[in-house]
């Protein structure tokens, strides 16, 4: 199964705050959406969204905007969440270490959540094409998206 993996953005979508959206509706900087985009050409069986507060967004899960990043947690509960993130995703029947992975996120994200006895077959978008800062990766996903 291949199963991609986004990371939540701090832009959502205003009207979010009152009424629950579809997870791949809430996010709605141009980082997200060209993400997901990029995620879909590559038709992955599932999207999920990783999400500061909620862990592992199934990408129509219907939610409600936040304010909560793990750019704000120690180490220590970037290490907790991850590993929330990885019971989610066993308890959705996906297994982390046979499974292929499309990673579409930022360190914080994934830093612990790759590598033996987590996730194993991944692709690690940005960091396999040397992308850093927002600019790179956001022209990368526009040259390699069909939107």
């Amino acid at each position: 199964m291949k199963i991609a993996l986004i990371s939540c953005v701090s832009k959502k979508d205003k009207d979010a705050e009152h009424t629950p959206v579809p997870a791949y509706k809430l996010y709605t900087s141009a980082l997200f959406r060209k993400a997901y985009a990029y995620a879909k050409n590559h038709k992955p069986d599932r999207i999920y969204i990783l999400s500061a507060k909620y862990g592992l967004l199934n990408e129509i899960k219907k939610v409600k905007a936040y304010n909560q990043t793990l750019n704000n947690m120690s180490a220590t509960q970037r290490k907790a969440w991850a590993q929330t993130v990885l019971n989610q995703l066993q308890h959705e029947g996906i297994d982390i270490e046979k499974d292929e992975f499309i990673i579409l996120a930022g360190r914080k994200y994934r830093e612990n959540l790759l590598g033996p006895g987590k996730i194993v077959h991944y692709k690690n978008v940005y960091e396999e094409n040397n992308l850093h800062g927002i600019g790179c990766i956001l022209k990368f996903l526009s040259n390699n998206v069909n939107e």
